[in-house]
């Protein structure tokens, strides 16, 4: 007997999700409750320059208290397509617009208590074709060689686990 949905409310509509609270049949017939944060989805980018660099931002995260290095990613306006996002979202967080955009997989950020789902997107033939950055958005970014990208995620030194995914995900493409 697979879990069954009883009820579902909204306890907090926000800016960028909604949290909802789901009471759950068991498949042993008890009742359990879900938090869950629902979210319109993102993209996440490995941009690879000429030189054999992937672009980087540094930003300050607040919920880790920390400025993290981390790939470019960003939210889907509505039901914006993931591939209008990714074009977006490159611009917006590195300046650079990719002229060879490819969708590489995609995968749930935290199934265990949100909707959210990342496509990944392989962004190569950049050129510099600035888009005006989100005004709640501090970033720099760093290029760094993707051997030793790579290495550094491996030593733990990339904190953030939407960048390790993807780092993964793209290894058969480099």
């Amino acid at each position: 007997m697979p879990f069954e949905l009883i009820k579902s409310e909204i306890l907090l509509k926000g800016r960028a999700f909604t949290i909802r609270r789901d009471v759950m049949k068991t498949p042993s017939g008890g009742e359990t409750k879900f938090d869950i944060v629902e979210h319109g989805g993102s993209v996440i980018l490995i941009p690879i320059d000429a030189d054999g660099n992937i672009l980087f931002v540094r930003q300050y995260r607040h919920a880790a208290g920390i400025e993290m290095l981390e790939l470019p990613a960003g939210t889907r306006d509505g039901n914006e397509p993931f591939e209008v996002c990714a074009a977006r979202e490159i611009r917006e967080e590195t300046g650079m617009e990719s002229l060879n955009l490819t969708h590489i997989g995609s995968f749930y950020l935290a199934p265990g208590y949100s909707t959210e789902y990342m496509g990944v997107f392989l962004a190569k033939d950049l050129r510099h074709n600035p888009l005006e950055a989100d005004e709640d958005e501090f970033l720099s970014v760093e290029k760094i060689p993707i051997a030793q990208a790579i290495q550094k995620a491996e030593r733990g030194e990339i904190p953030d686990a939407k960048s390790l995914a993807a780092l993964l995900m793209v290894k058969p493409y480099l």
